[in-house]
């Protein structure tokens, strides 16, 4: 009698210590997977569309359980303090424009890809490429449309824009993992030829939009 009693909390009890796998993960593991599996397909364990797989996957994992699905079957390759999962799930298949014969897209793999002169532009402009180098120079393009727009998804890989002196260009619609944007031309309203709108997303990797040398020189001499 008047001793303490003891205060029942519904579910308190249940709850249980939280293991390495529910760890949440943060940006800097998640780039740190990205470099692991960027070195796979440099050794030859994974072919680029493995890689694209996996990559995508591991942006999307929120615990080091489901970061390291797409390291278990890598000799040596893990985020630290987890024990290897016993499978790795199925990664999210993506939808990707096909390049090759379509023109409306820009597909590219460890390569160097080079827009320039009088190349038809379509009003969009899809662009999925890996490990890459972009350049998509439209101070002599063709353009069907005042307003052209452009939806990346690459992964590892440079786009450069180049516009003519009256164009402008929006890059408020990137989605940016690990990586940069660097606008260097006005942004809009749309008052010249040509308007860019750039989104989608970019993983470790950079878009930046400029005017030609000449452009700049003319602009800094104030002609």
């Amino acid at each position: 009698m008047g001793g303490p009693e003891s205060l029942f909390v519904p579910g308190a009890a249940t709850a249980g210590p939280v293991g390495d796998r529910e760890l949440r993960v943060s940006d800097a593991e998640r780039e740190h997977v990205g470099q692991l599996l960027q070195r796979a397909v440099g050794l030859g364990m994974l072919s680029l569309g493995e890689f694209t797989e996996r990559m995508d996957t591991a942006l999307a994992a929120k615990t080091r359980g489901e970061l390291n699905a797409v390291l278990v079957d890598l000799p040596g390759m893990r985020v630290a303090g987890t024990p290897q999962p016993a499978a790795m799930p199925r990664p999210r298949h993506i939808p990707v424009p096909p390049g090759g014969s379509n023109p409306n897209a820009i597909r590219s793999r460890l390569s160097g890809v080079h827009r320039r002169g009088p190349w038809q532009v379509p009003p969009v402009l899809h662009l999925n490429n890996l490990m890459s180098s972009v350049t998509l120079d439209f101070t002599e393009a063709v353009m069907q449309t005042q307003i052209v727009e452009i939806q990346v998804d690459d992964y590892c890989t440079s786009l450069t824009v180049l516009v003519p002196a009256a164009a402008t260009v929006d890059l408020n619609g990137l989605d940016l993992v690990g990586s940069s944007a660097n606008n260097k031309v006005r942004t809009g309203p749309p008052i010249g030829p040509l308007h860019l709108v750039v989104h989608g997303r970019v993983r470790f990797g950079s878009v930046t939009a400029k005017y030609p040398l000449m452009v700049q020189w003319r602009r800094f001499l104030g002609s």
